[in-house]
């Protein structure tokens, strides 16, 4: 079966080829760095992590880009729209610059903690300022955009096409900006290049004044800069379609004049925490970096395989455990495996076993040319963890088990899993519930007066690094150089 994904511009699924033969440019959207990274970045950047992962064990060499938007990232698009880092950067009493360097190093670091490789071309908003004036300026002169004593805007009634991604409506557009700029020749035209004045912190000279770029702009010029007028894959979170997608579209097609700017468009789902969006004020918010502390990164990963892409993905404790759960029965039996191997037997009764994963190996491969359908994938990866089980509990071959091993690995480097050798496959969550049941089995111990052996074990803990402390409410704990937390 050949590849297939779906295209959000056709809402089906399409044999995949691309526009040169053998290489894939992808762009995907990166984070707006005002904020700490939070577990709904990981969810789309671990998807088209596998997906470029997929592509390349296809043989595809792929070139890819994901953006850091350090300016330009309007909260509206108002005349009193503020950008997001200026935003920020008042929260904080900070420049926009140290919270654009704070919150994108801490990206990097978790998106480094996670496995996501990093992209061939990662470019910061600030530094393309030239490229998106030079692209400003020609669609001024093209007729698709105008100045206006607020800005630069474009005119989409100026371009054929103008929603063909979101589908959206021509009473819906007009009603989406709520309180647009009286500038504007339209409501629904959007801001290339925003005037400012006076003290604003986030500017650039510009023939039309002193201002910083739109939000949509950014990634055009990006895309065109270091990919070229027509990319393969355009991808991003599925909240973006409408109007960042659309209008990158608009502005590209109008610039280059070429048609598609991007040939497939790709989705991620919404992420949900236990069924309800994730929001700040209902306190369901989940920091990654405090969700890392947590829970192993591997688990995260294939919480987030075991839905497809495109799905929406709810995170919950019970989905958790079973992500948890399959991860260790997949370690379990690769160390099953090594024991094998290091026994050096063999046997001649491997055959039919070994057919049987080639087949499920297959099947695997199938269901991720599939839309990356990966769900499925691990359904016959755990397939093939089963059939180990069965048959190297009454049989013994070193090759064979060899095989499946290194299958496993195979396939695992598409899920970004089990690459790295462990001493033990045990995540934060566990240790902490090892350190209550110690705490309250010390407690009990000291209701009994046993103080010799409840010091004790609070002397061995402190060599281990925890330190307890006992308070009017009980025993509590921190581990060396880290926030106490309470039992």
């Amino acid at each position: 079966m050949s590849l297939k994904v779906y295209n959000t511009l056709t809402r089906r699924k399409e044999k995949f080829i691309p526009l040169k033969e053998k290489i894939v440019n992808i762009y995907v959207c990166g984070p707006t760095v005002y904020d700490h990274t939070h577990l709904g970045h990981a969810r789309t950047y671990i998807a088209f992590d596998v997906i470029i992962r997929f592509l390349e064990y296809l043989g595809y060499k792929v070139r890819y880009v994901r953006n850091i938007t350090d300016v330009g990232h309007l909260s509206g698009e108002t005349l009193e729209g503020e950008d997001k880092l200026v935003k920020g950067a008042k929260k904080e009493k900070k420049t926009p610059w140290e919270i654009a360097d704070k919150y994108m190093m801490e990206f990097f670091k978790l998106m480094d903690e996670l496995g996501v490789r990093r992209p061939d071309y990662q470019p910061k908003a600030s530094q393309m300022i030239p490229d998106m004036i030079k692209i400003i300026q020609k669609l001024i002169e093209k007729g698709y955009a105008y100045e206006t004593e607020t800005g630069v805007y474009f005119d989409v009634s100026k371009f054929e096409g103008y929603g063909k991604l979101s589908r959206i409506k021509k009473e819906d557009l007009e009603k989406h900006r709520i309180e647009p700029d009286p500038t504007k020749k339209n409501s629904a035209d959007f801001a290339l290049w925003k005037k400012v004045s006076g003290g604003y912190p986030l500017k650039w000279d510009s023939p039309w004044g002193e201002g910083f770029p739109g939000w949509h702009i950014e990634c055009s010029a990006m895309a065109l800069k270091f990919l070229g007028e027509q990319i393969d894959i355009h991808g991003g979170a599925k909240d973006l379609i409408f109007p960042h997608h659309e209008n990158e579209i608009a502005q590209s097609e109008a610039y280059t004049g070429k048609k598609p700017f991007a040939k497939y468009w790709l989705h991620t789902g919404f992420l949900t925490i236990n069924g309800e969006k994730m929001s700040k004020s209902k306190g369901n918010f989940i920091i990654l970096k405090d969700a890392l502390k947590k829970y192993d990164p591997e688990v995260l990963r294939m919480f987030f395989i075991s839905s497809h892409y495109r799905s929406d993905i709810d995170f919950n404790e019970k989905a958790i455990n079973d992500a948890r759960a399959k991860l260790e029965r997949i370690y379990n039996c690769l160390e099953m495996l090594d024991e094998i191997i290091k026994q050096n037997v063999t046997a001649n009764n491997s055959e039919e076993f070994i057919n049987k994963i080639k087949s499920l190996k297959e099947e695997f491969i199938e269901a991720m040319k599939d839309d990356f359908n990966t769900p499925l994938a691990l359904a016959k990866l755990m397939e093939i963890v089963s059939e180990s089980n069965k048959f190297f509990k009454e049989n013994k071959d070193s090759n064979a088990a060899k095989f499946v091993k290194e299958t496993i690995l195979e396939l695992g480097k598409i899920f970004g899993l089990f690459q790295k050798k462990r001493e033990k496959h045990i995540d934060s969550s566990l240790t902490n519930k090892l350190i209550e049941l110690i705490l309250n089995v010390r407690e009990e111990l000291r209701k009994r007066k046993l103080y010799e052996i409840s010091d004790k074990i609070r002397k061995e803990l402190k060599n281990l690094g925890i330190i307890v402390y006992d308070t009017p409410d009980g025993p509590k704990y921190r581990f060396e150089e880290t926030k106490s937390r309470e039992v």
